[in-house]
């Protein structure tokens, strides 16, 4: 039996959460292999005290059959995404030829433009083993604490020893990479990637705000998906739940995706499944009639 574990389900404004309400939910997360694999899924028995199941990354494909499978049960789709991944099976200009001739150009732009401004050639670290994660963790975290992610969302990469021990055990077993594009002899963006197999996960990107204009975080993913390409070693790279322009852009392919939230049929749980229906509905509605923007600047 999965143990269930507090978890707060948000009541969003875009990035903004405006207030949550905590339920013990067991979390199921689909690996890409398990999205893309044609079966169905099997949600482990619940404890007395949970109240539920979050099942993220479940393919549009089998929402119907797990909901049927759980009559039960209230169900409520959070959120729907495609989860985008990129095939490494494939040479880089094979890689870059899957692009449009406009978005191969860009690409090369920028890259080529960084690298003028670098002093002529691209200074781009890779790390791989224990020790260069430990070296990656300190210079990385001096970029992640100017980012937006880490200021306005606590979503830099994290500072504290548990997750460095991490890092380096994953290190270790040839399981993480890592990257750092400098300019100057100063780190201005970093990427880092643990592996679930042979698929890399894109975990956490970020960088200098100061160096914005120049693209850093692009010419940083461009670099990077050269060298996992030349290695060999992986197969695919796996740009998680969610949705934005940066996976769109270096994405191969995508699994059509959505948060299922399944609850018990308390009068508690039917209450808090109307208020995030009627929450997320007008949201919804009010990008529809263009407030998208009038209600970020509210929240902030």
């Amino acid at each position: 039996m999965t143990a269930a574990m507090p978890l707060p389900l948000r009541f969003q404004v875009g990035a903004r959460t405006m207030f949550s309400v905590r339920r013990r939910l067991v979390r199921i997360g689909l690996s890409l292999d398990e999205a893309m694999a044609d079966r169905a899924i099997e949600l482990p028995p619940l404890d007395r005290a949970a109240h539920g199941y979050l099942v993220t990354s479940l393919p549009e494909t089998r929402l119907s059959g797990l909901v049927e499978r759980h009559p039960g049960m209230l169900a409520f789709v959070r959120q729907r995404y495609a989860r985008r991944y990129a095939d490494l099976s494939c040479s880089f200009d094979d890689y870059m030829a899957s692009f449009s001739g406009k978005s191969r150009s860009t690409l090369r732009r920028k890259v080529r433009k960084f690298a003028d401004l670098a002093g002529g050639a691209l200074d781009l670290r890779a790390y791989r083993t224990a020790d260069e994660m430990a070296e990656f963790q300190g210079l990385a975290r001096r970029v992640s604490a100017k980012t937006y992610q880490e200021k306005l969302l606590d979503a830099g990469l994290p500072d504290d020893p548990d997750f460095a021990a991490r890092m380096m055990r994953a290190a270790a077993r040839d399981q993480a990479r890592g990257w750092l594009l400098f300019a100057g002899g100063e780190p201005v963006s970093y990427l880092y990637a643990p592996a679930d197999g042979d698929t890399l996960i894109y975990a956490y990107l970020g960088y200098d705000p100061d160096w914005a204009r120049h693209s850093p975080g692009t010419v940083l993913q461009v670099e990077a998906m050269r060298q996992i390409i030349g290695e060999g070693r992986f197969r695919r790279f796996d740009f998680t739940e969610g949705d934005g322009q940066h996976k769109r852009q270096f994405a191969t392919g995508s699994v059509d995706c959505v948060d299922l939230l399944l609850l018990r049929k308390t009068p508690g749980n039917r209450a808090l499944m109307a208020a995030l229906k009627a929450f997320d509905g007008g949201i919804a509605a009010a990008k529809r009639l263009g407030l998208g923007r009038l209600a970020r600047r509210l929240t902030r």
